[in-house]
C-alpha cells in the first residue's frame, strides 16, 4: 500500500478585492430570495412579516412544533439564520419558515399555482422557432366538431 502525505495548503492572503467580491456575492443572494424579518403572535396564528412588507399568516396549531407553547412562549420567537428559521432559545426550537409553508397544502397549491402560469408565459427560442414553423405550413390545425 502506497502512503500519501497531505500538503499543507497554501496560504492565500486576503485581499481587499476578495472581500468586495464576498460581500457582493451575499448582497445578490440575500436579494435574490424572500427573508423573514420578524415574527408576531396572534392567537391562533403566527405572522410572519418579510423584508419586502408582504407577510403570511399561518395557524400555530397545526404545526406540532409549537405544541405546549403559550402565549408567552410566543412572545420569545424570533427570526434566525438570515430570515428562514423560527427560534425559541429557551425551548431550543429551530423551526424552517419554507417547511412550515411547504407543509401547508393550500399554499403549495397556490404557490404551483403561480410557478406554472409564470413558466407559461416564458418563451424560449425552440417555442419561437416552432411557432414560426408552424405558421408557415398554415397555422394550427383547426379543432374537429366530432358532431359532423
Amino acid at each position: 500500500m502506497k502512503i500519501i502525505k497531505a500538503k499543507p495548503p497554501a496560504r492565500n492572503s486576503l485581499t481587499e478585492e476578495m472581500i468586495d467580491a464576498a460581500i457582493k456575492r451575499g448582497e445578490e443572494r440575500r436579494s435574490s430570495s424572500l427573508q423573514a424579518v420578524s415574527v408576531t403572535f396572534e392567537d391562533p396564528s403566527l405572522i410572519i412579516h418579510f423584508e419586502d412588507g408582504s407577510g403570511v399568516l399561518l395557524p400555530a396549531d397545526r404545526y406540532p412544533e409549537f405544541s405546549g407553547f403559550n402565549a408567552d412562549d410566543y412572545k420569545h420567537l424570533t427570526v434566525g439564520f438570515a430570515g428562514t428559521v423560527l427560534c425559541h432559545e429557551g425551548k431550543d426550537l429551530d423551526v424552517s419558515i419554507a417547511g412550515m409553508i411547504s407543509a401547508s397544502p393550500s399554499l403549495m397549491l397556490m404557490a404551483a399555482s403561480v410557478v406554472a402560469s409564470r413558466n407559461g408565459r416564458q418563451s424560449s427560442a425552440a417555442k419561437s422557432a416552432a411557432a414560426r414553423a408552424n405558421g408557415k405550413k398554415g397555422g394550427r390545425p383547426r379543432k374537429v366538431d366530432p358532431a359532423l
